[in-house]
């Protein structure tokens, strides 16, 4: 069975993966989609152009890879594209963020996405892709958002280094980046009083398409916009401790 997986997809980024990913893999059998909430992913699968398997839970909880993992067993599934687009964010002072909260986008972007990778790579094969959504805030440290941008970190360090790992066995991995996009990711983690953030909002639709291109193109960094990637090649140039220093000020921390 050729499936494709995507997790965090009952909404934002990880939803439109599921819609356009028929376009890019003509053939799939499935998709796989991974998320908490139920009538979310069943009104995706009433829209998705191909059959939907659902697979509703949390996945800060061993019991969703174990169903997967055994489904996968069950239908020989033979993974095409691996998205991971489940993830949060939590704005504000460290000191003055829930340290559940903290220690759950840890959990999430991170621990979740290196599992289900795992899971998935024994069904993975040349031709095969994963896509991690990271962000622009991986390029640097963030004041104001310090968790999730070190988080974010790993994912893009990981997806560098796991693409070098599996180059010879044809398996293509796309570390997706994108500046703020106009999902419900802010409804959660509240706002810094930052006017770059509106200033450069991206379509989610535009963001998924060009990373879909990259991924189809063997790119392993997606980044959507020229601004964006102005300001990755910024963040090589300048010193760690200006970005910081600015940042700091723009989100008025301190």
């Amino acid at each position: 069975m050729r499936i494709a997986v995507v997790t965090g997809a009952s909404s934002g980024i990880g939803r439109e993966f599921a819609l356009q990913i028929p376009k890019v893999y003509k053939r799939l059998d499935e998709i796989w989609v991974v998320a908490r909430r139920t009538e979310r992913l069943k009104n995706l699968q009433k829209q998705c152009p191909v059959p939907v398997r659902i697979f509703d839970g949390d996945m800060q909880r061993d019991y969703i890879y174990e169903r997967i993992e055994r489904e996968m067993e069950r239908q020989g599934a033979d993974i095409r594209m691996l998205v991971n687009a489940a993830g949060y964010g939590k704005t504000g002072v460290f000191g003055e963020i829930d340290p559940d909260e903290q220690l759950g986008m840890i959990a999430l972007n991170c621990h979740a996405l290196t599992k289900i990778i795992q899971i998935c790579l024994p069904y993975l094969s040349k031709g095969s892709r994963i896509v991690n959504v990271a962000s622009a805030a991986a390029f640097s440290p963030q004041p104001g958002f310090a968790v999730y941008a070190a988080s974010k970190s790993y994912v893009y360090s990981l997806s560098r280094a796991l693409g070098a790992e599996l180059k010879s066995r044809g398996i293509v991995v796309t570390a997706v980046c994108p500046g703020p996009v106009a999902t419900e990711f802010f409804l959660r983690s509240g706002t810094l009083p930052n006017p770059f953030k509106d200033a450069v909002g991206a379509d989610v639709k535009q963001v998924v398409r060009q990373a879909l291109q990259d991924s189809v193109r063997r790119k392993p960094v997606s980044v959507y916009g020229a601004l964006m990637k102005s300001l990755r090649i910024a963040a090589r140039l300048i010193p760690d401790s200006m970005i910081t220093e600015i940042l700091r000020r723009m989100n008025k921390i301190g």
